[in-house]
């Protein structure tokens, strides 16, 4: 039987206050889970939280900056404090603006690669000795087949992240296995979301749209229903691996297979 009940289990997700974030955090809410909606906006967090709490689900805000690595260990450190317990790390923050490969910056790529890769570490090692106290636990990240899989301009430090963020989950599972933790990803596509305005206008995203197999963009909810799936206990045998929600956009050898 699939079991998607998360009654007493305390649910952390960065980047959660909007967007693919506040999506995975609706839906773990939804079904009995503590969530605790981790953002560099604050209000915006908070404002998540308060919508949960008003929907009658236990959920609480952070403000947290993750390009700071003694912020993604304190946050760690205040859910514990908070809550006793951390079951569920999901990693979904992340930072990504538009910038040609020539144009990109010492800073513009500290900041990406701290974000979207460096903060992984932290805040794994930081949950890593709770989870094992607890016998096990789920470590999830919100990667991107930008990078794995393929390649969209103005993006070569996104993609570097992203792929980075898959060697860590394979190492990671294999490294973790023992302790009854599992590590694993989803890897959206192109994802309706506010982070879509930094790639292009209506026009560039209805072409885009019309070159998925499926013919249309994903909506958050699409990552958040696979990320459930992995945090909970029907995902129990899987580690060190991602699944790919993009609507069928990386299958076709050439976008020209569709016409």
């Amino acid at each position: 039987m699939l079991n998607l009940d998360f009654a007493g289990k305390v649910v952390l997700v960065t980047g959660g206050a909007q967007g693919i974030g506040a999506a995975i955090s609706q839906l773990l809410a939804r079904h009995a889970a503590t969530v605790v909606v981790a953002d560099v906006q604050g209000e915006t967090a908070r404002a998540t939280a308060t919508a949960l709490q008003a929907q009658g689900f236990r959920a609480s805000a952070c403000q947290c900056d993750l390009a700071e690595p003694e912020q993604a260990t304190a946050l760690v450190a205040q859910v514990l404090a908070e809550y006793g317990r951390l079951d569920v790390l999901i990693h979904n923050a992340a930072f990504f603006p538009l910038t040609a490969f020539a144009d990109i910056t010492p800073p513009l790529l500290q900041r990406t690669l701290a974000v979207n890769l460096q903060a992984l570490f932290w805040l794994s090692q930081a949950a890593l000795p709770a989870m094992r106290a607890q016998g096990g636990g789920r470590m999830l990240v919100t990667s991107s087949v930008t990078g794995p899989r393929v390649a969209y301009p103005g993006l070569a430090h996104y993609a570097a992240s992203k792929a980075g963020v898959n060697g860590f989950i394979r190492a990671a599972a294999l490294e973790l296995a023992a302790d009854g933790i599992t590590v694993n990803g989803v890897e959206p596509g192109m994802i309706r979301t506010p982070a879509m305005d930094n790639l292009g206008d209506d026009k560039l995203n209805a072409a885009i749209a019309r070159n998925i197999p499926l013919g249309r963009l994903g909506e958050p909810g699409d990552i958040a229903a696979a990320m459930l799936f992995l945090a909970s206990d029907a995902a129990a045998y899987i580690t060190g691996q991602t699944i790919i929600v993009d609507g069928g956009a990386t299958l076709p050898e050439s976008t020209a297979a569709l016409h």
